[in-house]
């Protein structure tokens, strides 16, 4: 069940929707509408990261013609409870349920769809249930988490983080405070207790005894796919890229390595592929996606 209503902005105001999961959550989501689209992008998310963090790369997509479809987890942003202790989900189901729902909603358009996944938007590509229905995928960022693959300086931090820091703020609320220290929005425990653990190993889940059919999982996604990772960004180097997207085994891979200065960047980082300075990036994305347009 889909429901829409206009928000109150000044300009480009997108729709504001309402998404129902096959499980049956609600979530809520953006769509962005272009004059005369030859396509709709759909945005899935970084972990912990609201929608309204890709408005400014879904203006530009909406300059270019597409349509843009954005939508927040459960449990995050305007999809979040009112508290998230005792909230239980599993990391998975941003994946198979949640971006399958805004695949389902983009279906609706009858435009060719295509998808934008940032860091974990990436891994959610191989879960959703419907990635058929999509022409192509550009990622952004997205890599295995294992601290290994890390500059040693980030593998101190994050090792402190995940055995120290973090236990202790999900110990006293019930739930991952991270936006205590400034990385995001708060996260249920289960994207917590998950995602701790699959970092823990070098090719992220596909080394999990506890989940075996992930390989075949994502050896079924058959659209081509880009991987741009920026070589500073300590979180998904480029090795940690290499260490996860060749399991997209059926896709025609192709992988991008960005030099800040290249881009006229002093830095990227993880999160700096979104930010308006960082716009000249997107150029490949669009490219790509024209690339990959089915003629009708």
């Amino acid at each position: 069940m889909i429901e829409e209503q206009n928000m109150s902005e000044p300009n480009n105001n997108p729709q504001r929707i309402s998404l129902t999961t096959s499980d049956g959550q609600a979530l809520v989501g953006l769509h962005y509408q272009a004059s005369q689209p030859v396509g709709v992008i759909i945005v899935a998310s970084a972990t912990g990261v609201p929608q309204g963090f890709y408005r400014k790369f879904a203006l530009e997509a909406v300059a270019r013609h597409y349509d843009v479809v954005t939508f927040d987890y459960r449990g995050i942003g305007e999809s979040a409870p009112q508290s998230l202790r005792g909230y239980d989900m599993n990391y998975r189901d941003w994946g198979r349920y949640d971006l399958s729902a805004a695949i389902e909603y983009a279906v609706q358009t009858n435009l060719p769809r295509f998808l934008v996944g940032h860091s974990y938007g990436g891994h959610a590509l191989g879960l959703a249930q419907n990635h058929g229905e999509l022409s192509a995928a550009y990622t952004f960022g997205t890599g295995a988490g294992w601290h290994g693959w890390m500059p040693k300086s980030e593998q101190v931090r994050v090792l402190l983080l995940w055995h120290i820091i973090a236990p202790i703020i999900v110990g006293l609320k019930g739930y991952l405070g991270w936006s205590i220290l400034g990385m995001g929005e708060d996260l249920p425990k289960g994207v917590y207790t998950q995602w701790k653990r699959w970092c823990g190993f070098p090719h992220y889940f596909f080394d999990d005894p506890d989940t075996p059919e992930m390989k075949a999982q994502f050896s079924q996604v058959r659209v081509p796919i880009t991987a741009a990772n920026a070589m500073d960004d300590k979180w998904a180097m480029p090795a940690s890229r290499d260490a996860f997207m060749p399991f997209y085994s059926a896709a025609a891979l192709r992988s991008v390595d960005i030099a800040p200065a290249n881009a006229g960047l002093d830095s990227i980082g993880h999160m700096g592929y979104f930010r308006s300075a960082a716009s000249s990036l997107w150029q490949d994305t669009f490219e790509f996606f024209e690339r990959h347009t089915p003629t009708q």
